[in-house]
């Protein structure tokens, strides 16, 4: 019988399969060396895994331009090799989730390809928003909306004449088409996904860009405000994710599926309306992602979600890292930041920030964040290498920089490639144990010289080592009741320090400030980010305690 609710306070762990491990050589990451991976898993302590998207597609965007969502993508294996990894995931007691990518698939798409033959006004163009264009020949995009990479939202196309024809709408890459959800036939392809991958045993989807789907049925121009409302949370799209809560509740109480939306909107009241009791279970709080490494920031934003999340009774779903910002120790460890350009959205400068960074308090920093993360009510979400304290790569060299954002703004915006680095499995020069000794081809990303220190085989035997301190935080998570537990409350605690209780006594104390902070008299230390001094809390140092 499957634990009811599981996904409350699941530790998940995010795979972006490609830069995971290589099972065949080719530089790719795949099924075959996710699997050879398992015990790994296994042995940190997570209860699941979340998999980027690992669908047939030409990679413009890596996976999130899907050419067939039930398939896998070749480089990584086949429905096989699929089959086999959930099955052996689950003999771990590990739960697996899927990215879908709802709001647009690959210009290589079946739908697409037809849609681009079969011409003006014809009903295979109606599902996506193609609109002749403005301008005295149509020479003039249908609207002034941008995309989220750079440059507008529309492209071009040549018709099958030849001529100059009308416009389509993607709000990401060219190659990544928007399709019009106003469409049943979008509806009903999303409804037999879902019904596909669960047949298949999956347990849950993350949903890519949940907030978008739906775009105002007139097309009006955007006002240039920091949000565009007539493409992203229209009141519509509630509806689907109704409808996909029913699929899933429709397995029954035995399966007890979970779905996870991406969801940026202003406001964490906006993001709570995604989580009434028929919508979605969860979504990510990413507002604690984006505070800057102090006490204030951290509570205030803490208590932020308590207030509109909470109340909604959903649990709250927290990260400090994905696929698109900066890993921790290279956000937390900047002492001097740079410019952010600001051709940019701003918020890109409070996920992929610049500046001068010093490693070692990033490291330190981020080694309290795990332990602060992990004593949070809710369910976490830990992205792969930032157990091993992984900084951000941000000297690639510009040919090998895939991502397209980097292409759209002509180098501007340097990109998301720099967490998706293959990781370093041992210390060995070549690809540090990412792929198997006899592979015949370069990681698809460089790999930085330096990454062998933090290669997993370094830090397994390494007591003090970030990876250690992941398998003993999500250790004693596991076996101290209290950290799981529904209760929260904040303790009186200096203006520098964030000091909160669990259940059963157990308590969090992370000290944001310079001076040390003196433990409650007879409280019993169950593990510390940083070895204490003299019994206190030294500077950018979370401990777990129980309380006298």
């Amino acid at each position: 019988m499957t634990r009811t609710n599981w996904w409350r306070d699941a530790v998940i762990y995010q795979i972006y399969l490609r830069s995971f491990a290589d099972g065949d050589g080719d530089g790719i990451g795949d099924f075959a060396g996710l699997r050879s991976r398992l015990d790994y898993l296994a042995e940190l302590g997570v209860d699941g895994v979340w998999l980027n998207p690992c669908f047939p597609s030409p990679q413009a965007d890596h996976g999130y331009d899907v050419a067939d969502y039930t398939d896998i993508e070749p480089d990584y294996g086949d429905l096989a090799a699929f089959d086999a990894f959930v099955g052996e995931a689950h003999e771990r007691g590990l739960k697996v989730l899927l990215d879908l990518v709802p709001n647009h698939c690959s210009s290589a798409h079946p739908w697409f390809t037809a849609a681009l033959a079969a011409g003006p006004g014809s009903p295979e163009r109606e599902r996506f928003i193609f609109r002749d264009g403005r301008g005295e020949h149509g020479e003039l995009p249908p609207n002034n909306w941008n995309s989220q990479f750079g440059g507008p939202a529309w492209t071009r196309i040549t018709e099958p004449d030849g001529a100059p024809g009308q416009w389509y709408l993607h709000f990401f890459d060219s190659a990544q088409v928007d399709f019009n959800w106003r469409h049943p036939d979008v509806t009903a392809l999303f409804d037999d996904v879902l019904r596909f991958w669960f047949d298949r045993g999956v347990d849950g989807f993350r949903i890519d860009v949940a907030h978008g789907l739906y775009k105002h049925e007139e097309l009006p121009d955007w006002d240039g405000g920091r949000f565009n409302e007539h493409a992203w949370d229209r009141p519509e799209v509630h509806d689907i994710y109704r409808r996909w809560r029913a699929i899933a509740a429709s397995y029954g109480p035995d399966r007890d599926l979970t779905l996870v939306g991406e969801i940026w909107v202003p406001t964490v009241e906006a993001l709570a309306a995604y989580l009434r009791e028929d919508e979605l279970p969860q979504a990510f709080f990413f507002d604690l992602l984006m505070q800057p490494w102090s006490a204030a920031g951290w509570r205030t934003s803490i208590e932020r979600a308590f207030a509109d999340i909470g109340s909604t009774g959903a649990t709250i779903t927290w990260t400090l890292a994905n696929h698109d910002v900066h890993r921790a120790v290279t956000r937390y460890g900047i002492v001097t930041p740079a410019e952010f350009p600001v051709s940019l959205d701003p918020q890109l400068a409070l996920v992929r920030p610049r500046g001068e960074v010093d490693f070692a308090l990033g490291e330190r920093r981020s080694r309290a964040a795990t332990l602060a993360l992990l004593a949070l009510p809710g369910s976490q979400y830990l992205y792969q290498g930032e157990e091993l304290g992984l900084p951000e790569e941000v000297d690639l060299p510009d040919h090998a920089r895939q991502d397209p954002s980097w292409k759209r703004t002509q180098g501007v915006d340097f990109g998301r490639d720099g967490c998706r680095v293959p990781l370093p499995w041992s210390a060995q020069p070549g690809s540090f144990g990412f792929s198997p000794p006899e592979a015949t081809a370069a990681p698809w990303l460089p790999q930085p010289d330096w990454f062998g220190k933090y290669a997993v085989a370094e830090q397994a035997a390494d007591a003090g080592s970030m990876l250690a301190l992941h398998r003993a935080a999500l250790r004693v998570r596991r076996t101290e009741p209290g950290l799981t537990a529904p209760e929260f409350t904040w303790l009186d605690a200096p203006p520098n320090v964030m000091l909160f209780a669990r259940g059963n006594g157990v308590a969090c104390a992370v000290n944001f400030g310079a001076a040390p902070f003196e433990l409650p008299e007879g409280s019993e230390v169950l593990l510390s980010s940083t070895p204490l001094a003299n019994g206190a809390v030294s500077t950018d140092t979370a401990v777990w305690l129980r309380l006298p």
